[in-house]
């Protein structure tokens, strides 16, 4: 087996272009779309046009964090649109708001449940003044008691999450480096453990049993290798961010790259699959562009899951190992989780591993690839 990793080690010297390529192209997507959203600690900006009546709730929106809501007049906000400036604008009214999407992009969603609880919150109120003016009651009271209230806590909630204690939270920027770092690794462990397709069609495996070393060595060898190269990728690109871009994980970012490694193992067994349902390279470069595309985007790589509402694409998900890599990512930088909470993703993408390792070398085996 070490023999083997060697070979693969001088190989990777002579030849790193794969490797650097995927590498660079993650850092560089990242890179590129997370500036896009960090601009002095302010929120992403979105042009707001405000009708006549609907003050109040644009004084509400500027108030908030999660975006820079800034009022321009009706022209300025679809020339902005049209030249792609922002994606997202939105129109208040005295009695409704309308979303003026220029490009596609998961903010949208976003944006509309913000204006919307802005609106929702001023409705309430404006149903609990009116109450309490036809009971006699003085309406600033009582609406202020209706806000300590909401503050405090009318209710006990219990909101669950994979970890079953917190609510939904974004951070685009964690979201965007870890997405992308996940989906680009697919690639590299994936061209890894196809050599073993290449090598045993040019019959190089035949000889090598004819040697001392054991097939279950020839194939932890290059699956053990394939999986440093992928892991190798993650590392660099979270230190990459981390030192120079600033970008802290929540001071959690050891933790993260080794809870990380049973995506990476389970990315390796999903190629072992893979490799064994194929015939050839060719065919194996066009599934895995499609597959690695696929999961990429019903994972969550491209934009958070919490914003899909489709139950089909949810439910391919909980089949996805980019969901659970995210999962790792997000919950330990994102909600400060710990090892023990992040328990749940980490033994899915386990059981994922063992699953797709065992039934991919039965398949190669048995079809004598």
């Amino acid at each position: 087996m070490k023999g083997i990793l060697l070979a693969r080690v001088r190989e990777f010297i002579r030849n790193p272009f794969i490797f650097l390529l995927f590498t660079g192209m993650s850092i560089l997507f990242a890179w590129v779309v997370s500036s896009m959203n960090v601009g002095g600690g302010e929120g992403l900006p979105v042009p707001v046009y405000v009708e006549e009546g609907a003050g109040a709730y644009q004084s509400s929106l500027e108030e908030l964090e999660a975006f820079q809501f800034y009022t321009v007049d009706k022209e300025t906000l679809e020339e902005e649109l049209k030249e792609g400036k922002v994606d997202t604008g939105v129109i208040l009214s005295e009695d409704h708001f309308n979303i003026l999407i220029g490009v596609e992009s998961p903010n949208a969603g976003l944006i509309q449940q913000t204006v919307e609880e802005v609106y929702t919150a001023a409705i309430q109120e404006t149903f609990i003044r009116e109450a309490a003016m036809d009971e006699g009651m003085a309406p600033e009271s009582i609406v202020s008691s209706y806000h300590e209230s909401v503050t405090e806590g009318t209710f006990d909630l219990s909101i669950h999450s994979f970890s079953g204690e917190e609510g939904w939270k974004y951070d685009g920027n964690v979201h965007r480096v870890g997405g992308f770092a996940l989906f680009f690794s697919i690639y590299t462990i994936a061209y890894g453990v196809v050599k073993i397709l290449t090598e045993k069609r040019m019959g190089v495996w035949d000889r090598m049993i004819l040697s001392p070393v054991k097939k279950s060595e020839m194939y932890a060898g290059n699956l053990l290798y394939s999986f440093i190269e992928g892991y190798l990728q993650i590392v660099i690109i979270f230190l990459v961010f981390y030192f120079w871009r600033g970008l802290t994980f929540n001071d959690r970012i050891i933790d993260i790259l080794i809870m990380l490694i049973p995506y990476a193992l389970a990315i390796v067994a999903m190629s072992i699959l893979i490799t064994a349902l194929v015939k050839n390279v060719e065919q194996f470069n066009a599934v895995i562009s499609i597959i690695a595309v696929s999961l990429a985007m019903i994972g969550g790589a491209f934009w958070p899951l919490e914003i899909v509402s489709n139950p089909v694409l949810l439910f391919l998900a909980k089949l996805n190992p980019v969901k659970y890599g995210l999962d790792i990512v997000q919950g330990a930088a994102v909600y400060g989780y710990s090892f023990t909470d992040l328990l749940q993703p980490i033994s899915i993408l386990t059981l994922m591993t063992v699953l797709f390792t065992g039934i991919g070398i039965h398949l190669m085996e048995r079809r004598h690839i």
